[in-house]
């Protein structure tokens, strides 16, 4: 890299622009600003329509997202983005660089460079100059991203210097967005200090501060209604109750991780003491653990066979084709034990174990399982034919409809792709059409069928607007 001790550099700006008509930046360039009350940022020059028209100083300098500086606050700017120093930056001897003739009066010094190399980072929200490992300069906010990462915002949308790209930074002015930060840390160890030793208040917490024992209390009177009560279905219920110090004292609340590295914990103020504490954590489980009745779970037993054989029969019924070597092939079912409680279980084609499927009655299960079946059998059946539907302008609530596709299996059975959109979003849906609709003896009778599975109120093409096409009724195999 560069040979140049950054730690002793100086760089010097002289030059500098008085902000006045006639004399601002090129629309969009990113210029280091001195401002009225003697501060240093920098930003992209922005002007009003007005400046333009009517020869009137207006517009703003943005500086990052969504943070600008008007022109009204600017006394002087420097050009930035038109400097290279790569050259100076190669001789080890250099400590200082000039940017401009000596006898220009008004002179801005920057100095204190650090780097990442050594371990310094700028602090939260801080406005920095940088020098680039090819020379160049730039500025921004630094965002910290995480232990030892971060990057330098300098426009809208968030774009940004990556720190990799930063051969040495030092610190610009503070502004309002880095003291807003600074006194959120300031209460952040203050916070901190109050916390090392909190007190606990004798009724709210007259069982002590670890919240397993209120768990515990609660799951005891939970279990005179639900005898199969336990710690494990209790806590399905997200988020989990947690104690923690807050201003100096215990309080309960409700654990929503954490943000920006700071946790996130909602107070709880239903009550103030311990017992009305436990009688609330009852309701807040309850019907999760109701929802574990192993007699409404498992009505079936526990044997997924069980479960597996009632769904496949059921599909078999209308997906002909379909074999058990399919449904396993794309999805298979257990009942094992998770943190010691029974769950249902399913593996999809690519895992290499089963993972936990979190239901709460046999009926949600079976609908789930299938749903997965009628999948695989259309997956396994191939395509042989097609018929794009034609129509004109649709409206789907709101929504054009896109496509409407006919497909003919192998097995000669059919299925239905129907898309819709707008212009930005959509979606889609396969549906398919059961034998029983084909037993119609007349093609009026087939659509009456057929609409109960692909409603035209729902998507866009009725009786009256499927009736008249010949090639679709020779389609679907009925003559005139």
């Amino acid at each position: 890299m560069f040979k140049c001790n950054y730690k002793t550099l100086k760089l010097c700006f002289n030059a500098f622009h008085d902000a006045k008509v006639g004399d601002m930046p090129e629309y969009g360039d990113y210029v280091l600003l001195e401002l009225k009350d003697g501060r240093h940022t920098a930003g992209q020059w922005l002007p009003n329509d007005t400046f333009r028209e009517k020869n009137i100083l207006s517009g703003k300098f943005e500086r990052s997202g969504f943070d600008t500086v008007d022109v009204d606050e600017v006394a002087k700017w420097h050009y930035l983005k038109r400097y290279d120093i790569s050259a100076c930056l190669e001789d080890e001897n250099i400590g200082y660089i000039n940017f401009a003739p000596e006898e220009d009066a008004y002179t801005f010094e920057l100095s204190g460079f650090k780097s990442f190399k050594d371990g310094d980072f700028p602090k939260r929200e801080q406005y920095c100059f940088l020098i680039f490992k090819d020379g160049t300069l730039g500025t921004g906010r630094w965002d910290e991203l995480g232990e030892n990462d971060g990057t330098f915002i300098y426009a809208s949308a968030l774009a940004s210097h990556s720190m990799k790209k930063v051969w040495a930074w030092t610190p610009l002015s503070s502004d309002e967005i880095f003291e807003r930060e600074e006194e959120k840390e300031r209460e952040r160890l203050a916070e901190k200090e109050l916390n090392k030793n909190p007190k606990a208040d004798s009724e709210k917490f007259k069982y002590g501060t670890d919240i397993e024992v209120y768990y515990q209390k609660a799951l005891e009177k939970l279990k005179k209604d639900y005898p199969w009560a336990t710690l494990v279905q209790m806590k399905k219920k997200q988020p989990l109750y947690v104690i923690v110090p807050r201003h100096g004292f215990y309080i309960f609340g409700q654990d929503h991780g954490t943000f920006m590295g700071e946790p996130v914990v909602w107070e709880w103020k239903d009550g103030s003491t311990a017992d009305e504490f436990v009688d609330f954590l009852c309701e807040y489980t309850r019907e999760t653990v109701k929802n574990y009745d192993p007699d409404v779970k498992f009505a079936y037993g526990m044997d997924i066979e069980t479960y597996i054989n009632m769904t496949y029969e059921k599909v078999k019924n209308d997906y002909r084709w379909f074999t058990r070597e399919m449904a396993d092939k794309y999805c298979q079912y257990a009942i094992i034990q998770v943190d010691g409680e029974w769950e249902f279980a399913r593996k999809f084609r690519d895992d290499k174990e089963f993972h936990l499927y979190d239901c709460e009655t046999t009926e949600s299960l079976l609908r789930t399982m299938e749903y997965e079946y009628q999948e695989a059998a259309l997956q396994e059946n191939t395509v042989v034919a097609e018929y794009a539907v034609p129509f004109g302008s649709v409206d789907v609530h709101g929504w054009g409809l896109e496509k409407y596709i006919v497909y003919k299996l192998k097995s000669g059975d059919y299925k239905v792709y129907v898309q819709a959109g707008d212009r930005t979003t959509g979606g889609s849906r396969e549906f398919f059409i059961t034998p029983d609709c084909f037993e119609a003896k007349t093609y009026g009778e087939f659509l009456d069928r057929y609409l109960e599975i692909v409603p035209g109120g729902e998507f866009g093409l009725k009786k009256k607007d499927l009736a008249p096409n010949r090639d679709l009724m020779k389609f679907f195999g009925y003559k005139k």
